[in-house]
C-alpha cells in the first residue's frame, strides 16, 4: 500500500515563505526557537505566521536543550502541533508533553541506532552531526543508518537534503518524512520559492510504501 511522504519545510521566519510552502503541498512548517540559530524566530512572530496557516498544516517548534516548561508555554502560545527536540533529553524527559514529540539526533558515522529503542516518541528526526550547529548544516550523513533506524519508529530524514538529491534519498531510505531548511534557501531564514517548489514536488514524486511506522501524527 502506497503512503504519502510527510514533508516539512523548516526554519520559516516569515509569512510569505510559509504560505508558499503550503501552496506547494508541504505538510508541516518548522519554527526554530533556538536563539543562537540564524533562523531564530520569537514565539510572538511564530504566532503571527501560525495563525494564518490552514488547520491541516502541522506547526512544529524546534528547541535545543530547552526546559519542558518553556517548551510547553511555547506550544500553547503558538498552537504548535509538535515539538522537535534537539539536545541531551533522556527518554524520561520526553514524557508528558501536550504536543507530539519528535526526538532529533545528530548522526555521526558511529551512531548506534539501538539508542532509539529507549524512546517512546512520535517520530525520530535524523540530521547530520555538527559540533557548532543544530540543524541547517547543509551536510548529509550515511543514509544506511536511517534505513536501520526504521526498525525503531517513524524516521524523518534531514541533513543536506536539496531538490537535487531528495529523490535519491527518499528512494533509498523510504522514510516516513523528509525535512529541509538550508537546502531550499536563498540565505539563512529566507527561502527560494523555486527550490521549495522543486523540493516538495520531487520528494512526493517517489513512490513510498506503507510500513508499520506509517501513521500520520500531524
Amino acid at each position: 500500500m502506497q503512503q504519502d511522504l510527510f514533508v516539512k519545510i523548516c526554519g520559516i521566519t516569515n509569512l510569505d515563505d510559509a504560505l508558499h510552502a503550503v501552496r506547494c503541498k508541504a505538510d508541516a512548517i518548522g519554527f526554530v526557537f533556538y536563539e543562537r540559530s540564524e533562523r531564530y524566530i520569537t514565539p510572538d512572530q511564530a504566532l503571527t505566521i501560525s495563525a494564518r496557516l490552514p488547520d491541516h498544516i502541522s506547526k512544529v517548534g524546534v528547541f535545543v536543550n530547552a526546559t519542558q516548561r518553556h517548551v510547553e508555554e511555547t506550544v500553547r502560545k503558538v498552537h504548535l502541533s509538535a515539538v522537535q527536540l534537539y539536545g541531551n533529553e533522556s527518554p524520561d524527559d520526553l514524557i508528558g508533553y501536550d504536543a507530539n514529540v519528535i526526538k532529533a539526533f545528530r548522526v555521526k558515522p558511529e551512531f548506534d541506532v539501538e539508542v532509539l529503542r529507549n524512546y517512546i516518541v512520535d517520530a525520530f528526526l535524523l540530521d547530520a552531526h555538527s559540533e557548532s550547529k543544530y540543524g541547517g548544516t547543509g551536510r548529509t550523513f550515511d543514509w544506511n543508518i536511517a534505513v536501520r533506524a526504521k526498525e525503531y519508529g517513524r524516521i524523518i530524514l534531514s541533513g543536506g537534503l536539496t531538490p537535487e538529491n531528495v529523490e535519491d534519498a527518499v528512494r533509498f531510505v523510504q522514510p516516513y518524512g523528509v525535512d529541509v531548511s538550508s537546502g531550499v534557501e536563498r540565505e539563512p531564514g529566507k527561502k527560494d520559492p523555486q527550490r521549495v517548489r522543486d523540493f516538495i514536488a520531487r520528494a512526493k514524486d517517489v513512490p513510498l510504501y506503507y510500513n508499520k511506522s506509517g501513521e500520520d501524527y500531524g
